[in-house]
């Protein structure tokens, strides 16, 4: 894939009669983190039911599915889709039967000590039943169980690094987490009289819930039939969140880490005028990607803004593989030109971010074959030129085009008339945080958490895809 892609989103809620129902809801709004697969687990009280496959929620749920997930409390999982073979096994919410209680947890995020922990677990007797890092963390619950829920899952975070935002459940019980770094976003929102999680607030608006707050960095959150109880069983350490949820992954229309996203991508646009204040006829985003970076760019730039390529909305995740003779046309069956718009035009494009750069290439050549006199493109972000561990799936540096190669060779590999990026204190400037509570590791290499030696693979694919197995696992994570 050309295109980044982020490991899930997450949906719980406690105390309400249709929760399987909300929770069904709360996974559409968040179906751009994941369209892998999803799950929901629903509760009564006394049992659990769940249901979970491959494919886009609305492909996966339906109405007798529903149904059948009877109870006040649910939790929910969209996972993120990568090249490769897909397996129901990896889907989740994942879940375990265990001192006579079923538990179900769905993640979002990496934890990079993962494999370390699943190797020591494995040689004191513990059978895994998935390719994912998220196990890990109901396998160190079981040897807590005999302290109680909460502690036992802080016992079991204690013990991971990296970075997750989950939700768990058992028959009567929703928790929510968030690792001490705060990497990922959750929050917390109200329904009448009882509580959702979610990872972004464009859930809690589809479902109607009121923006309560984020759950902080480091905390637990418990909801049950007594409320919502906070527990903080980690020492404080400096956040950490990951701009590029600004940048790319989070919905325009949400709120993460106290701040507007579509606010803060406008300002992107502004500062790259700033930094980058070149003239064109107009200013255009390749949809759906650029286009408030590009209208904040405009703004400032007072150009005319245009939708210099229209989007197919109706192109599934999958159709019949054009041939070799026919290799652009998995970007040509996505995004048309508008010939009329583009004829004889120096064409401003603004993109959020260039990771491996063969799709934008294919987009900037049918920019020129549309007839656009000269292209521009302006990113705004700097160059990934490291790889994320903390639940991005560009793992290595071989993916990354700015790992290997300096602007300038970029843009002629592009074929562009002009590349310019924008400037790591300006992205950070544009989202009016502190700059000391980002990570940045992706742009700097300057990485928060500490990292298992060769950890390039973020699953457990040496353990799992021996030679001859048919299905390796497509990801790891949540």
């Amino acid at each position: 894939m050309a295109r980044p892609r982020e490991k899930c989103g997450v949906f719980g809620i406690f105390g309400h009669p249709e929760a399987a129902r909300l929770t069904y809801f709360g996974l559409y709004a968040l179906q751009h983190r994941g369209q892998e697969s999803c799950g929901i687990v629903a509760g009564d009280g006394c049992r659990v039911s769940s249901h979970r496959g491959l494919g886009l929620v609305p492909e996966v749920f339906h109405k007798d599915i529903l149904e059948r997930l009877t109870g006040h409390l649910a939790i929910g999982h969209v996972r993120y889709s990568t090249t490769g073979s897909t397996l129901l096994i990896n889907a989740q919410p994942f879940i375990v039967q265990h001192g006579g209680q079923t538990i179900a947890i769905a993640h979002n995020g990496t934890l990079t000590n993962a494999r370390a922990i699943r190797r020591r677990l494995e040689e004191a007797g513990s059978i895994f039943q998935s390719s994912m890092d998220t196990e890990v963390i109901v396998h160190l619950m079981a040897r807590h169980h005999n302290q109680g829920l909460v502690e036992a899952l802080a016992a079991a975070l204690g013990e991971v690094k990296g970075s997750y935002s989950l939700v768990l459940a058992t028959a009567d019980k929703v928790i929510a987490a968030r690792d001490p770094r705060g990497f990922r976003p959750l929050c917390l929102g109200a329904l009448n009289g009882s509580w959702v999680a979610a990872s972004e607030t464009c859930a809690l608006d589809l479902v109607q819930a009121d923006y309560f707050r984020e759950v902080e960095p480091g905390e637990i959150v418990l909801m049950d039939a007594k409320g919502l109880h906070s527990h903080k069983p980690f020492p404080p350490q400096p956040p950490r969140y990951c701009i590029f949820e600004f940048i790319y992954f989070a919905r325009p229309d949400s709120r993460i880490f106290g701040k507007s996203v579509y606010k803060v991508r406008k300002r992107l646009g502004a500062c790259l005028a700033r930094e980058h204040p070149v003239e064109g006829d107009l200013v255009m985003p390749f949809p759906d990607s650029g286009t408030y970076a590009a209208l904040g760019f405009a703004d400032v730039m007072d150009m005319p803004f245009e939708m210099g390529v229209i989007r197919n909305h109706y192109v599934g995740r999958t159709f019949i593989q054009p041939s070799q003779s026919m290799r652009d046309f998995s970007v040509r069956i996505k995004l048309n030109p508008v010939r009329e718009i583009l004829k004889d035009k120096r064409v401003v494009v603004v993109e959020d971010s260039i990771i491996r750069g063969t799709t934008t290439r294919s987009r900037v050549k049918s920019l020129r074959e549309a007839g656009a006199k000269e292209v521009i493109l302006l990113v705004s972000c700097p160059p990934h030129r490291f790889p994320c561990y903390y639940g991005i799936d560009f793992s290595s540096k071989g993916e990354l085009i700015a790992a290997h190669q300096n602007v300038n060779q970029i843009r002629d590999y592009l074929g562009l008339d002009y590349l310019g990026y924008l400037s790591v204190e300006a992205m950070v400037e544009a989202t009016e945080l502190d700059p000391q509570s980002f990570c940045l590791a992706c742009f700097t290499g300057d990485y928060a958490e500490p990292l298992e030696e060769d950890f390039s693979k973020t699953c457990f694919e040496e353990d799992i895809c021996a030679p001859g197995k048919e299905d390796p696992p497509s990801g790891c994570s949540g």
